[in-house]
């Protein structure tokens, strides 16, 4: 979920035809990315991989800024804070998803990716002073880290590539962690689109890569030698994971609002194990699963998400 966007307001009660399907197919695309991501890498170096998905990303966003005559942010404060945004929302966590798809499967990738909510609350707890950590909040971090740990299986044993892995796909969800509440603060109050402040924000990830990709990997390899599934799942995942969800989630979060557009986050590992399994034929052990209910019972705990409270909502509000 791209942080810009979650300042829009929630409208009132929107038709769930108007939002559903788009919501379903945003699901469906991210999850896709840690497939595409685990492709992408058996050629390319995982810095590379980024560079492609955000460059690709870049272009169709700033096609979508052109034909709806939307035009990108003007003041240089703003844009070096979506630069800042850039680096720790895209550069990093994209290239140690590809780094960490080395030694893990695209299913735990995308297990690790739906902690992000867990990590967003740690974060603001820890450094937003106004927020503070009531009693629900930390037993929602401490459930949560229970099922952090059930999905690392620490009771069999966790070590060499596997926890290099485990470890640099945590270090991506958590710059995501940063990254939402910073984006939060610096787009209130803007006047500038949501698809105009991701656009920005891609542009400057792009022009990132570009220095930084030749010097931690070298020249680029000449797509000639670069296989067909290859330089198909790179684009797709930038210009489907990076550029066109972005939109849907744009037209989710206007029509149904920002809390039911960032319920996606709780899908997306569904759709990366189900694709994993099935396209990658990549296997999947009991704990890994139940770890990650855990940590979304941990969130929802954090954020208040109870039985009680959803049965005391649909009491008070009038059938429609």
């Amino acid at each position: 979920m791209t942080a810009a966007l979650l300042t829009e307001k929630p409208p009132a009660r929107p038709h769930t035809g108007s939002w559903l399907p788009a919501f379903m197919v945003l699901a469906l695309i991210w999850g896709s990315s840690f497939l595409f991501i685990k492709v992408g890498i058996s050629e390319l170096h995982p810095v590379y991989v980024t560079l492609i998905r955000c460059a690709a990303g870049m272009l169709v966003l700033l096609v979508v800024v052109l034909v709806t005559r939307d035009r990108l942010p003007r003041d240089r404060r703003l844009w070096g804070r979506l630069a800042g945004i850039a680096f720790i929302g895209n550069v990093l966590p994209f290239t140690l998803f590809g780094y960490g798809e080395r030694y893990v499967s695209s299913i735990i990738a995308g297990i690790w990716n739906g902690t992000t909510p867990l990590m967003v609350l740690l974060v603001v707890i820890a450094f937003l002073p106004e927020e503070r950590p009531t009693r629900q909040r930390v037993l929602g971090l401490l459930v949560g880290f229970v099922g952090v740990l059930v999905v690392l299986g620490v009771w069999q044993g966790v070590g060499g590539g596997e926890l290099i892995g485990q470890l640099l796909c945590a270090a991506a969800a958590v710059c995501y962690g940063f990254t939402i509440p910073y984006t939060r603060r610096v787009v209130a109050g803007r006047s500038e689109s949501g698809v105009a402040f991701a656009a920005t924000q891609l542009v400057a990830a792009t022009a990132q890569l570009a220095i930084i990709a030749p010097l931690l990997a070298g020249a680029p390899p000449s797509p000639t030698s670069l296989s067909a599934d290859v330089i198909a799942s790179v684009l797709a995942l930038g210009a489907l994971g990076t550029g066109l969800a972005f939109w849907l989630s744009y037209r989710v979060i206007r029509v149904a609002g920002a809390t039911t557009a960032s319920t996606v986050t709780y899908l997306i590992p569904l759709f990366a194990t189900a694709l994993g399994v099935v396209v990658l034929g990549e296997q999947i052990h009991w704990y890994e699963p139940v770890g990650a209910l855990i940590v979304l019972a941990g969130v929802a705990i954090a954020q208040g998400v109870t039985f009680r409270s959803v049965k005391v909502s649909s009491r008070g509000r009038r059938p429609s």
